[in-house]
Parts: C-alpha cells; sequence; structure tokens
C-alpha cells in the first residue's frame, strides 16, 4: 500500500521488476554488486560470456535468485524444477540483451538527457517502472508525492540513495529500449500494393472440387526406403535442419516410487487415529496446523475455494460437525466446522494507514488511530483525515480503496471490513501498520464458514522408496553402453526416449525433475550410461546418452530417424502421384479421375488463402496454394501435400469489392510488421554476437 508497502515489500524483488518494452521475456538487467567467486577454480566463475564480457556467476546467480524469488511471489511460494529453469533462462536473456542491445544502442547514437530523465522520474510524464512502484496496489492510482517525499529521504539514508541509483538506471534502459523501438518501427512501411495484395488474400473466395489419396491408403510396411531417398529429402529441405544450439537425446528407464496398496493401508490407518484425536481436540486451528500437509487459511472461507469433494458437501454441514475422512486427488481431507455465518460478498471502504516508526512506535499509531477514529465518529471528513494522516498512496483519493472481494486484503483487515457493518469505523493492526478503516458498503449476501482442516497426501514409504533404488541400482550395475534396450526388455523393463533435450531445459519428457541429469548427460560421450541413479518425483531413473546434435547445420544421419515419417510420405507420394498421371491420362473432369481411383470429388465452397485448411481433412498450404494460382475450368496435375495427394479442379473466384480504405488497411499491417521487426532485429543482434554459455555446469 503506497510509498512504506513498497519500501518494505517490493524493494526486495526490486532487481528483477523492470518491465521490459522490446521483448516482454526479457526482465531489465539490475546493477549488482559482483562477490568472490563460490568455486575453487577460476575457470568455475564464469557462466559464459557475450562479445568478450563475461558473466561471473556471483553477480548472474543474484539475478536468478531474484528472478526465483518474483516466480515464487507469483506462483504462491510453487517452485519446480521447470520454473528454476525458466528464472535461469530468463536472467540469461536479460544478460544478452544488456549487453547486444547497449552496444546497438552506441552505434546508432541513442541516448537519455538528463532532462529526459529528470521528467521521467518526477516530471509530468513519469517512467511505468515509477508508477508502479509508487502507486496505490487497489487501485493503481498513482502517488506523486510518495515520490517527491522519497526524492527528499535520500539524502540521510544511504540504502534509499543506492535504490535510487538502481531505479533511474532501469529507467534510462526502458527508456533507450522506446527509442530503439521507435526507430525500428519507423523503418517499416507498407506499399499500396502490399495493402491490397494482403486484402485480397483474406477476401477473395475460390470455389473448387478434389480427390485425394492418403497416404495411409499405403502402408509403411509396404514402403521400401534407400539412401538415396533420405538424401533427397534432406537435401530439398535442408534449411529446416540448423540447430540454434546443442541438443542430446537419452533414453532411461524408470523405476516407479508410487505409493503401493501397502503404503496406502499405512496412511489410511494414520488419519484414522488422526480423526479420532481431532474430534476431540480442544485447540482446533492448532491441530490442524500441526498435522495437515495442506496449509488452509483459518479464517471464513466461501464457496469454491476448497477441493470438490469437500467444498460440494461442506457447506451444508451445521457448525460443530465433522467431515471426513475423504479421499480425493492425492489426499485424505478432514474436516471440522468450527463456525458459519453469511457474510458481504464484497465490501466498498476506504482507510488511513499509519507508520507506527513515524509516528513514536505502536502504542502511539494506536493512540493517533482512536483519535482519527473518534473525530470521524464525531462528524469530521473522513476523506480530508485520510488526506492529512494517511501514508498509504490512497491518501489522495481520500482513502478510498475501492469495492474488493475476500482474498483480496491481508487476513485481519479483511476480517474487520467483512464482520462489520455499513457505517462502522474499526482500527486494526496488519504487516502494513495501524488502519483506520471505514466501511462504506457492503453489497451481496453468502453463506461462509471456518474450518479446522487437515489434509494428508499419500505417500510411498520408505520400504517401498527402498525396493525401487535397489532394482535401479541393480540394473545400473548389470548395464553396458551396447545392451541398454536389450537389457531392459529382457528384464520388463519399458525404454523412454527423451530426444532434443537442451543444456538448460528444466522438463524433458517422462522426467519431471531432470537437471541433474541433463547436466552430467552434458559431460558424458555419446552411448555411455550416465554414472548414477536420478531421482525424480515419482520415480528412479537410469539413463544413457544416445545422441549429440551438435549447434549449426545438422548432417543427416544426425536427422535420418527424426525426418524418416517425412520420407516415407515423400515416397508414397511419388506412388499416389504415378496413380494420379495414370488417371489423368486422357481424362477432361474431375469425376472421371475420381472414378478411376475409385474416390469422390469432394466439393469446397468459399475457401480463402488465408485459412488454408480443407474441411474434414488439415492444412494444406501447398495444395491450397496452388489452388489460387490455377485457372478456373482447368484440370490440374496431382499437387502432394502434408497429408496426402491431390487432383483439382477450380470452378470459379469470388473478387472481394474493391479495398475502401487502404490507408487503415496499411496502417494495421505495418502494426504487425514492426511487433515481428523488434524480434527480428533482436534475434538478428543475438545471432551476430559471439555468445559462450557455460550455464549447465552451474545449473
Amino acid at each position: 500500500m503506497g510509498l512504506m508497502t513498497f519500501m518494505r515489500t517490493k524493494m526486495g524483488y526490486f532487481l528483477v521488476g523492470g518491465i521490459a518494452v522490446v521483448l516482454a521475456l526479457f526482465v531489465l538487467e539490475p546493477l549488482l554488486q559482483q562477490g568472490t567467486a563460490i568455486f575453487g577454480a577460476a575457470s568455475r566463475t564464469v557462466v559464459g560470456s557475450i562479445d568478450g564480457e563475461e558473466v561471473k556467476y556471483d553477480a548472474f546467480n543474484a539475478k536468478v535468485e531474484q528472478t526465483s524469488a518474483q516466480f515464487k511471489q507469483q506462483y504462491g511460494g510453487v517452485m519446480n524444477a521447470q520454473m528454476q529453469s525458466m528464472a535461469v533462462d530468463q536472467a540469461w536473456q536479460s544478460e544478452i540483451a544488456n549487453v547486444v542491445l547497449g552496444k546497438e544502442f552506441e552505434r546508432v547514437g541513442l541516448t537519455v538527457s538528463s532532462d529526459e530523465l529528470f521528467d521521467l522520474v518526477q516530471g509530468k510524464n513519469p517512467s511505468p517502472l515509477i508508477t508502479q512502484y509508487f502507486g496505490n496496489p487497489q487501485t493503481g492510482q498513482f502517488d506523486r508525492t510518495a515520490v517527491m517525499t522519497s526524492l527528499k529521504s535520500r539524502d540521510k539514508n544511504p540504502q534509499l540513495a543506492q535504490q535510487w541509483l538502481i531505479l533511474e538506471s532501469e529507467i534510462e534502459k526502458q527508456a533507450l529500449q522506446q527509442k530503439y523501438n521507435k526507430l525500428v518501427s519507423n523503418s517499416v512501411y507498407v506499399t499500396n500494393l502490399e495493402a491490397n495484395d494482403e486484402y485480397t488474400n483474406r477476401n477473395k473466395l475460390v470455389n473448387f472440387k478434389y480427390v485425394n489419396l492418403d497416404y495411409s491408403a499405403i502402408l509403411d510396411a509396404n514402403v521400401k526406403l534407400d539412401d538415396a531417398d533420405y538424401k533427397a529429402y534432406y537435401e530439398e529441405n535442408k534449411k529446416r535442419f540448423d540447430n540454434p544450439q546443442e541438443r542430446r537425446d537419452f533414453k532411461y528407464v524408470s523405476f516407479s516410487i508410487l505409493p503401493t496398496a501397502a503404503d496406502s493401508a499405512i496412511v489410511k490407518a494414520q488419519i484414522e487415529k488422526l480423526a479420532a484425536d481431532f474430534k476431540t481436540t480442544p485447540n482446533d486451528s492448532l491441530f490442524s496446523a500441526n498435522n495437515s500437509d495442506v496449509k488452509i487459511p483459518y479464517t471464513y472461507l466461501s464457496k469454491g475455494k476448497l477441493d470438490p469433494a469437500v467444498d460440494s458437501v461442506i457447506f451444508n454441514y451445521p457448525v460443530g460437525s465433522f467431515y471426513g475422512p475423504k479421499f480425493s486427488g492425492n489426499s485424505y481431507k478432514l474436516v471440522k466446522v468450527v463456525d458459519s455465518r453469511f457474510s458481504p460478498d464484497s465490501v466498498k471502504a476506504a482507510h488511513i494507514l499509519i507508520n507506527p516508526a513515524q509516528v513514536g512506535g505502536e502504542e502511539k499509531a494506536f493512540k493517533l488511530a482512536d483519535s482519527l477514529k473518534a473525530l470521524a465518529q464525531g462528524g469530521s471528513n473522513f476523506a480530508d483525515l485520510a488526506k492529512k494522516f494517511s501514508v498509504d498512496g490512497s491518501k489522495d483519493q481520500g482513502g478510498d480503496l475501492g469495492t474488493f472481494a475476500r482474498g483480496a486484503m491481508v487476513p485481519e483487515f479483511e476480517n474487520a471490513s467483512f464482520n462489520g457493518k455499513a457505517g462502522d469505523i474499526k482500527v486494526v493492526k496488519s504487516q502494513f501498520g495501524v488502519h483506520v478503516i471505514k466501511i462504506e458498503k457492503q453489497v451481496g449476501s453468502s453463506k461462509v464458514v471456518k474450518l479446522a482442516y487437515i489434509e494428508k497426501n499419500l505417500a510411498p514409504s520408505q520400504k517401498t522408496r527402498d525396493a525401487a533404488y535397489k532394482k535401479a541400482t541393480a540394473f545400473l550395475n548389470e548395464v553396458k553402453s551396447d545392451n541398454f534396450s536389450a537389457l531392459a526388455q529382457k528384464q520388463g523393463y519399458t525404454v523412454g526416449v527423451a530426444d532434443g533435450i537442451t543444456a538448460t531445459q528444466g522438463y524433458a519428457p517422462g522426467l519431471d525433475n531432470p537437471r541433474q541429469l541433463i547436466r552430467e548427460g552434458y559431460e558424458a560421450d555419446k552411448g555411455e550410461v550416465l554414472p548414477q541413479v536420478y531421482t525424480m518425483d515419482n520415480a528412479y531413473v537410469v539413463a544413457q546418452l544416445t545422441g549429440i546434435k551438435p549447434k549449426g547445420q545438422l548432417s543427416l544421419e544426425d536427422v535420418k530417424k527424426q525426418i524418416e515419417p517425412q520420407v516415407l510420405n515423400a515416397k508414397k507420394a511419388k506412388m499416389l502421384t504415378e496413380k494420379f498421371d495414370k488417371a489423368l491420362a486422357g481424362t477432361s473432369t474431375i469425376e472421371a479421375v475420381a472414378q478411376k481411383v475409385g474416390k469422390t470429388a469432394t466439393p469446397v465452397q468459399n475457401m480463402v488463402f488465408a485459412n488454408p485448411i480443407i474441411p474434414g481433412l488439415s492444412q494444406e498450404n501447398k495444395v491450397v496454394g496452388t489452388v489460387f494460382g490455377s485457372q478456373v475450368g482447368k484440370l490440374s496435375k496431382a499437387v502432394s501435400g502434408d497429408r496426402g495427394v491431390y487432383v483439382f479442379v477450380v470452378e470459379g473466384f469470388t473478387n472481394p469489392a474493391p479495398l475502401a480504405n487502404t490507408f487503415k488497411q496499411k496502417q494495421g499491417m505495418m502494426m504487425n510488421i514492426s511487433q515481428r521487426a523488434l524480434g527480428g532485429a533482436f534475434q538478428a543482434l543475438q545471432e551476430k554476437a559471439n555468445i559462450k554459455d557455460n550455464r549447465v555446469k552451474f545449473y
């Protein structure tokens, strides 16, 4: 809430809070202090380099941790392997953006003057970063007074002064990116011819009939492929096989550690014992907090907040009743109804926030709050009191917080607002300070319940884990590079495949926590069985590195297995084309062709070039493109598509009315092209840069 909330709760995560303008996935790089390396060898202190500028581990890892903290804030404290990988990638992309864009800004002569920076911080056109951090989180209103107060305070507060240096640096970077955006956007132009072509492509209609022979009509077993087939497809599609970064392929065997029937019986016995104790405990909230795997706030909850199995019944139970054990999802639930009542659906309120540190302590804060409450109850204008005494950003609006539902405010504030009645003025303390709350209006009425809630997850026992680990270890000790699949098959295990895995990837097919496996896989040679048993969330895994796809142009051997389905279809296309060529010989109608190949001609009405999906089949870009380039009434040759081979005849085109507003059409096209151009410009700069990425050694 306003300035004090910002200083206490947001500045800790400020370093990852910049708003990316060029590309939304980049977090603007903060100014961080570099410390000593945590590894002994000098080679282990550098995460990578960008155009010769080294990225040191300590500074980089600080950004990763701060990005991770931001993710935890956004997603309720949850942080899995994939999210951690995203945090590492985001920090790395920020490093790349900072270096390559910084050099580009310098090359084209972009700067931010001191007058511009002044205006962005405290002028009439504040930076989005300023409005973001000096605004009321409920109303979103910008608090200019808070900015000026903070600026005046920084001379006496070295920590605040340092925070302002960081903030101004971020504002300058953002302004430079905005200027670069404009520079790139202004380089885009659309001609009248291009505008008319785009309009026509989206509005011209075609009616045609086609006959198709699907690739699935020929069994794969009946198609014999040779090296020439693979080479022909590879050479024709070579550009598709440019690998932007190294990838590796794995095969693996999983040894499940999911709960067994015996484990389920143990957990059920535990929950039944808990249920008996829960019914008689003198302290419901403490007992549930100490015994539940899932924490449910001990406050009034509205319908729709709980597991559906509980939510659907518990609101019909009277106070004092007990529900459970109920098994749903992967856990047992026990619930005691402590209280129920009807409560407003939402509340409109205003408040005055008092910071105890500014008035001489909590006791004096409460005395001031009580005095303000008495003044308001005696007829003084609450809005005027808020403007004079509140430290929250809402003070400029007379403390108005608007209308909010349950869950929008901290518990102390919520309870006071929802448990009172319209016209009440209450004093409460929260993490933000002491509040004087005026309840202006309460809207709606629904039943809410206060519950003591216990949830126990069904988990594997140590015995189950030990048995699975023993099997995995035995397999690892016996397996060799040349018998991985054969040994797995002999012992009755299923072999999984995870292909095309990048060095920093946080996920892999069938592997829910693969980072250690991937790291060691990038230190292994092709064919090597990785050196240990890896622990996933629900399994132990033994893995083998089966392939290395280097950065750059992949060889035919690298992609041979990957392209086999496409090569099969290309061979089938030749076979089906030969069949169509025979049917076309001496034939002048689409119906005659259909009869010769044992099919029927299918009509298509009102297709547009911009949506090349043949109804009932699939998207066929090549086929539809050929249709729009054909003459009316002329029987086509065989055209191979993604799903099969086609012969068609165009029955007619319907041209759209002339473009009424060429300027508007060009504007819309330029906006779309500008957005692509920005991404393309950064991609080009990134490809041109000399980037060495050693993150896999650290994360």
